[in-house]
């Protein structure tokens, strides 16, 4: 079995096949990640660990189309990404992949409720529809009271949960959450985390997360190791 592969599971949301990725520095090529393998399987929760600098971050930009490979291939069921022009790109990561950043990137002019439709409204999705949607999204995570609050006057646990119902809006079949919890406090962080893995039990949504938070990889399916470029599980 290659690394980081389980089988030959079709459920699988996701398969990272021979994925290489190389930097210049200077005249040199620095190759961070060297033929990785790694499969999601469909309402998996699964967490990356490694050194900083290992390529963790990497990984989740080339997994979330944010990023090219230097080869390899990236699927998502029968779909290879990096096949797809770079409009065809873009509308199959706002339909298919949410993202849940360290530092949260919300929109500062933009309040919680709005933030949190803009996916959909990339898409297009009819304004009315869309709020509605971010309203019971944002209730779901526990904000019912802060719809309308800009991030500035916000928490940062509760700009973390805005992140999160945003990366759930088009309902996405895998999240990608690099550092979650990495700005936050012990107790809110494992809100955060509590957070994550009721959204995982209740809409069966599959997650990779880039953690250094040991208490956070105990709790998850499943944790492998990037080291030397490759997944080790």
């Amino acid at each position: 079995m290659n690394e980081g592969l389980r089988g030959d599971d079709e459920r699988a949301v996701l398969a990272a096949e021979d994925v290489w990725k190389e930097f210049r520095s200077g005249e040199d090529r620095v190759s961070v990640l060297q033929g990785l393998n790694l499969r999601v399987g469909r309402g998996e929760m699964v967490g990356v660990m490694g050194a900083s600098g290992v390529g963790k971050t990497t990984l989740l930009q080339i997994l979330g189309t944010l990023d090219r490979p230097s080869g390899g291939r990236v699927m998502y069921g029968e779909q290879d990404v990096y096949s797809l022009d770079n409009a065809a790109m873009a509308k199959f990561r706002n339909q298919s992949i949410g993202f849940v950043f360290q530092f949260h990137h919300l929109l500062a002019e933009f309040s919680a409720v709005e933030n949190t439709m803009m996916p959909a409204l990339i898409q297009g999705a009819p304004q009315a529809q869309v709020r509605s949607r971010a309203e019971s999204l944002l209730q779901e995570v526990g904000l019912a009271a802060r719809l309308h609050h800009k991030p500035g006057e916000l928490s940062g646990g509760e700009q973390q949960r805005v992140a999160v119902a945003r990366a759930l809006m088009n309902e996405p079949a895998l999240v990608l959450a690099d550092e979650p919890s990495g700005n936050l406090d012990q107790q809110t962080g494992e809100e955060i985390h509590e957070l994550l893995r009721n959204v995982n039990r209740t809409r069966g949504a599959s997650f990779l997360i880039a953690t250094h938070n040991p208490h956070l990889a105990q709790s998850l399916d499943r944790v492998v190791r990037i080291n030397n470029g490759r997944i080790e599980e």
